[in-house]
């Protein structure tokens, strides 16, 4: 399967030119950030390299032949089609994404149907807008607005004591899975994330997110590829060395003995990268406030386990499935099984018509990934039997197909994408600290930076890591064309 996707985009991989000043830019890491600044380049002119740690192109974004078509390891969704980057490039070429409905169809663990109507009514209440000064634990706050709510137009509720439990419990997991946070209570109240218009799930479906990377490449429907562009898949950066002297270059040396020379470098490593390696890949280290930034902003997991069938055989009305734990029920799961009471629940991917994505996150997402593979089928075909299977009186059958996400123990992603913690309100230029560029004794961006952690609106989305690539690319193109004269390079 990795072949086929390696494949896919072998039209954009060549030989790196010869020479020590062949390039004009090296670009670190290709998922949409690197991808998207590679290619805006490259586009314009520039000679480009771009070194990728692993076997392909897609960075979090990983689509994978599976069942009777495609499913995603990463990233799902295009979030909104108002000013995206993602949806435009699909819209541009005649690609026909699909709104998926996600509509909630709870269930619970001792095989009934709750009162789907209230907890699709409960589901839809969004507290977020508020933001209580001075910040609040996210899980803390919603807690307290959901009881003020259900005390004035719910009150019978208030009687239910283990439904208001399994409910919240249910949000918290909700809650998680949308930040990549293990709890909610990990998460802030403070809050300057900005949702693009439009609706927050569509989907390439049969075509699969990878035709965004194969659109920016020129590589969709055969294309060329850009004569601009090399790529060296399989190319792990171990040092980047950003020179003082103006009429030094970028050095850039690899895990495999390579090493390249460029006027400027942009890093688009995720911040879990950075995280275990910031310390050794950078000469000179980075300077203090980037260093800080890098330790306070906290990137999350988000883990999918996807089960492919003979055929589909649940409802075909289903889209978004969730599991509501009973807290007697809970009880009695062992201890070494904790694991499967967090998994939120999951929803058939519009890929894949005999395929079930199963949704977790934070620590037991972490746990999922190193837990042997026979034992995470198992179980998981358990639970859904134990959910679904009893509530629609069937036998759940064996699976013909087992994938597993596995962002944090993969050493080149090292998590799923980026979340406000606790100490976000403390540290409210983190984000932008994150983008500085690192400059030389003249005062030029000589290595820059990008990705989903460096955009302070959009971050955790492709969208967003998208538009922090251009970014890069025309602070650059500005630069070369003479324009920076009016700008700080930190108002980029």
């Amino acid at each position: 399967m990795l072949l086929l996707l390696v494949c896919v985009f072998s039209l954009a991989v060549a030989a790196p030119a010869d020479g020590p000043h062949a390039y004009d830019t090296i670009v670190i890491g290709l998922g949409s950030a690197g991808t998207t600044a590679a290619t805006e380049l490259a586009r314009s002119g520039r000679k480009v390299l771009a070194l990728e740690a692993q076997g392909r192109v897609g960075g979090r974004v990983h689509t994978v032949p599976f069942g009777d078509g495609f499913v995603e390891l990463g990233a799902e969704w295009i979030h909104g089609n108002v000013s995206s980057r993602t949806y435009a490039l699909a819209t541009e070429h005649n690609i026909d994404t699909k709104v998926q409905s996600l509509m909630l169809d709870p269930y619970r663990s001792d095989g009934t149907k709750p009162d789907v109507a209230l907890v699709r009514e409960l589901v839809d209440l969004d507290f977020t807008e508020e933001h209580p000064d001075p910040p609040e634990p996210l899980g803390t706050f919603v807690t307290k607005k959901f009881m003020e709510y259900i005390t004035k137009n719910k009150p019978d509720l208030l009687k239910d004591h283990d439904f208001i439990t399994e409910y919240l419990e249910f949000w918290n997991l909700l809650t998680n899975n949308l930040e990549s946070s293990n709890d909610w209570n990990d998460v802030t109240t403070w809050d300057v994330y900005e949702q693009l218009g439009g609706p927050q799930a569509i989907s390439w479906h049969r075509h699969g997110y990878k035709t965004f990377f194969e659109i920016m490449l020129n590589n969709y429907n055969n294309g060329p590829g850009l004569q601009n562009l090399d790529i060296k898949l399989n190319t792990e950066v171990t040092r980047i060395i950003t020179p003082q002297h103006p009429n030094e270059t970028v050095t850039v040396q690899c895990k495999d003995g390579g090493s390249y020379t460029a006027r400027h470098a942009i890093v688009t490593v995720s911040l879990g990268v950075l995280k275990a390696t910031h310390t050794t890949l950078f000469s000179p280290p980075l300077p203090p406030e980037k260093q800080t930034a890098i330790d306070k902003v906290s990137i999350g997991v988000v883990g999918k386990v996807i089960l492919s069938f003979e055929k589909a055989w649940w409802p075909k009305d289903v889209t978004l499935f969730a599991f509501i734990w009973k807290g007697d029920d809970k009880k009695k799961v062992p201890a070494e099984d904790y694991w499967t009471t967090r998994i939120l629940g999951g929803h058939p991917p519009m890929g894949s018509s005999n395929s079930l994505t199963l949704w977790t996150s934070g620590e037991v997402a972490k746990q999922v990934e190193r837990l042997p593979e026979d034992i995470v089928k198992t179980k998981c075909v358990a639970l859904l039997q134990r959910f679904m299977g009893d509530s629609l009186k069937i036998t759940v059958p064996a699976p013909t197909g087992f994938l597993r996400s596995t962002w944090y123990s993969n050493p080149y992603t090292r998590g799923s994408y980026t979340y406000d913690n606790l100490e976000a309100p403390r540290y409210p230029l983190a984000r932008k600290w994150l983008s500085y560029p690192l400059l030389d004794s003249a005062g030029e961006p000589r290595v820059l930076f990008a990705g989903e952690a460096t955009n302070e609106r959009h971050f955790s989305t492709v969208h967003g890591a998208s538009e922090t690539g251009r970014r890069e690319a025309e602070r650059l193109l500005l630069m070369i064309r003479g324009e920076a004269g009016n700008h700080n390079v930190k108002d980029f």
